[in-house]
């Protein structure tokens, strides 16, 4: 009886307690919740400051596209990397980063469409025409390596870049391999030794490993001393392969021999240029090139020194006119080889003769025995050049003479200011 009694009372608890319903989110809306929203956007100039947010953002894309345009941009005809159908994932990669579909080789693109900053390794690049060459890649907006053991290379021909994000130097012999993820090789670095055929031998290594385009700069002394003249790049040369000279010549030849293979064997994008006589500032003071020698002995008050009769002639070409002219290759469609040079040919006696003139008339000449394989005649023929570069020299020798005798002048006068003369 008592247990029957706990349970109806229980009961009754449970009757009179209030059942609460389940929660649910739409239980909890007020039905007056609308016109609050609208009092809390008027409420403190909250619309207000709505309305000035959107203000803003229309008008910031509204001038973005005419900001853009106002933008520095570097616009060229032509993209100077080509790609092949082989190295498909250098194509994949160049796409990626340009958001762009690449299919198969690139060649020239409309005026107007910006140009692809390259990134591109100068070997030598700290020497006398590597540094104005590295001048100019950077003065165009591309990124540059350069890779100098300082042999014959100076910092002073590059110290004027340090503070330029888009430049870097390492000091290294291409003797020894290096791995870069670059887009194009300029090879200008090789001393008179054997290093030339291996340092090629390496920068051919990298160009093929990470698909850059590679130009060599081989030179004049391929034809040795010349029976054709002037020399055309189909001539094969005369060259003694055992004499004083031939370790720079046959070095040259070899070089260019292994650029060629790497192109046929594994379709590595290259170009091949063959310089001819080069002057102009930053020039090394005592290389033993004939202008320098004559310009450094004629300010020093030093008589010149001719070797043999000076009968021998030579052609001499401005810096920039060649740096031009490597560009030119480098981006162009043409492997080569192609004669860079100054066509004008000069005497010894000449060259002696414009160097009074622009230094000092008083100067005076000293004959030596001639040394020996030294070339009796040295001119190019530059026609294909100027037919598929579309490239010749600008500047003749009395214009350029005076600006190398200004930065000769200047350099001779602090070193014997260091040496307390």
């Amino acid at each position: 009886l008592h247990k029957q009694s706990s349970i109806n009372h229980r009961r009754d608890e449970e009757i009179l307690i209030p059942q609460t319903p389940p929660y649910s989110p739409k239980s909890l809306k007020h039905p007056r919740s609308l016109p609050r929203s609208i009092n809390y956007l008027f409420k403190e100039q909250r619309l207000l400051f709505i309305f000035i947010g959107i203000l803003i953002g229309s008008t910031f894309f509204i001038l973005q596209p005419t900001l853009s345009r106002l933008g520095p941009t570097e616009t060229h005809p032509s993209i100077p990397k080509s790609f092949s159908n082989n190295d498909v994932s250098h194509t994949q990669e160049f796409s990626v980063s340009n958001q762009n579909p690449i299919h198969g080789k690139m060649g020239r693109v409309p005026v107007g469409i910006g140009r692809r900053r390259m990134r591109i390794v100068v070997t030598g690049g700290a020497g006398f025409v590597g540094s104005h060459l590295v001048d100019k890649l950077i003065g165009r907006g591309d990124e540059v390596i350069v890779i100098d053991n300082f042999f014959t290379g100076r910092k002073e021909n590059v110290v004027h870049l340090f503070g330029n994000p888009r430049f870097e130097l390492i000091r290294h012999d291409v003797v020894e391999p290096i791995l870069l993820e670059v887009d194009q090789i300029y090879h200008l670095a090789c001393p008179a030794s054997p290093t030339n055929v291996m340092g090629t031998l390496n920068m051919l290594g990298l160009a093929k490993r990470v698909g850059a385009r590679f130009l060599l700069t081989s030179t004049s002394e391929v034809y040795g001393d010349p029976l054709q003249h002037p020399q055309k790049e189909t001539y094969w040369g005369n060259v003694n392969p055992i004499g004083e000279r031939s370790c720079y010549d046959e070095g040259k030849r070899t070089a260019e021999t292994l650029t060629m293979d790497y192109h046929r064997g594994d379709g590595v994008e290259v170009r091949i240029a063959r310089i001819f006589n080069t002057y102009g500032p930053r020039m090394c003071l005592d290389d033993g090139r004939v202008v320098s020698n004559f310009v450094a002995q004629a300010i020093r008050k030093q008589p010149m020194t001719v070797y043999g009769d000076g009968k021998q002639t030579r052609s001499f070409q401005y810096v920039s006119d060649l740096v031009d002219g490597l560009v030119a290759l480098m981006e162009g469609e043409h492997i080569g080889p192609f004669n860079l040079g100054n066509p004008g040919e000069f005497t010894m006696l000449e060259l002696a003769e414009v160097v009074k003139d622009t230094i000092d008339p008083s100067s005076t000449i000293e004959y030596k025995p001639n040394t020996a394989d030294d070339p009796h005649m040295r001119k190019p023929d530059i026609s294909k050049a100027k037919e598929l570069l579309n490239w010749e020299p600008k500047i003749p020798l009395r214009e350029g003479l005076p600006l190398m005798v200004n930065d000769f002048r200047n350099r001779i006068l602090n070193e014997d200011e260091g040496k307390g003369a």
